[in-house]
């Protein structure tokens, strides 16, 4: 199978979010695009490279560098994931505590890895139907937090809400994929996967009520390991893979129907500038593991506060909807939104001119 990669040139708020895939191989095309960032770029005027890569249908592998590496995320003399957003700027405190927290999910995201080892050394599909419903967890976990902002007036961006959702509707599909495949046929995986999941649902509540970035790092970790290991499964069991059919619901989730959720999680990339075709078992899994590189580096992007943004939110500007949008206190964390929930209440002109700015 020939492989076929074009770079695209993206344009983010931060430097820490320098995720790069890359391939020696393939044509170049260079495209602009700026689906990460958020308002603020007009605040700071600085703009910060990425490349990243546009996936094919033809696509065979794609190369992840260190980024999506857990174990590389403290480590501060290589560049990239181990730097803490915005180190040039943070306090000696501050960045004690970004390795406390990074710290902290390595040794746990390497603990439930050591597990999973254990139990399914020579069982990958059962392995990856708990991996699945593991890993769609968060995003239910942040959609609640960010709905109980929004119930007490705190703080309301729809793009986060509608991300995240489009992240755990694609992890639904690969889940689906996973029991049609025969993951889940033993009654011990269903027990385990699920309450694995109910513990970490609690957890990763918490967690991203008390530090949205330590709970979002956490998922970069968790899909991290998703990537890798789908990724070694392609190179170990690749041909054979290639002489079976393909499950319905992945022919159905990749090319058919409307794709708006399809593009809407994939945070890097223009809208429709990813079609895969699904001819065999091995184009399935090659997607999941794309798939899994690109809901890590929107975890990657979400760990600066205010920095996700909707890909479909660039088509949606040239509609004026400034009169839907409410004034509100932007805030991170329960404990930060709780101290600007009781600070006295914004002017007039503040209101306006938060209002002009999220519109």
């Amino acid at each position: 199978m020939a492989v076929s990669l074009s770079p695209a040139l993206y344009a983010i708020s931060v430097s820490s979010i320098n995720c790069k895939i890359s391939t020696p191989l393939g044509s170049h095309n260079t495209l602009r695009y700026n689906p990460l960032s958020s308002h603020q770029l007009k605040a700071t005027g600085k703009l910060f490279r990425v490349q990243a890569t546009v996936l094919r249908e033809n696509e065979e592998k794609v190369v992840v560098e260190e980024t999506f590496q857990p174990k590389t995320f403290t480590d501060e003399k290589k560049g990239g994931a181990g730097k803490p957003p915005d180190d040039s700027s943070s306090s000696t405190l501050e960045r004690w505590v970004i390795k406390l927290e990074r710290s902290t999910n390595v040794f746990l995201t390497d603990s439930v890895i050591k597990i999973l080892d254990a139990l399914y050394r020579d069982r990958a599909y059962a392995r990856f139907f708990v991996l699945e419903t593991i890993a769609r967890v968060p995003y239910f976990a942040f959609i609640s937090v960010l709905h109980m902002y929004e119930s007490f007036g705190w703080w309301r961006r729809a793009d986060y809400l509608k991300v995240h959702f489009a992240e755990s509707w694609n992890e639904m599909h690969h889940l689906l994929i996973m029991e049609e495949l025969g993951g889940n046929a033993w009654w011990f995986d269903q027990f385990l996967a699920q309450h694995i999941a109910i513990i970490y649902y609690i957890m990763t509540v918490f967690m991203y009520a008390l530090s949205p970035r330590m709970a979002y790092h956490f998922s970069e970790c968790v899909e991290s390991h998703a990537y890798e290991t789908y990724d070694k499964f392609i190179k170990e069991q690749g041909e054979e893979l290639k002489k079976l059919p393909p499950p319905k619901v992945a022919v159905k989730y990749y090319t058919e129907g409307d794709l708006y959720l399809f593009d809407e999680f994939q945070t890097s990339r223009a809208p429709q500038s990813r079609r895969p075709k699904i001819n065999n078992l091995y184009d399935v899994f090659l997607n999941i593991r794309d798939d899994e590189a690109e809901h890590c580096k929107t975890m990657k992007a979400c760990q600066t506060h205010g920095n996700l943004r909707s890909p479909h939110s660039y088509e949606e500007d040239a509609v004026d909807v400034s009169g839907c949008i409410l004034p509100q206190a932007d805030c991170e964390g329960i404990v930060d939104c709780i101290k600007k929930s009781l600070k006295s209440p914004p002017s007039k002109q503040e209101i306006g001119g938060k209002s002009k700015e999220l519109s």
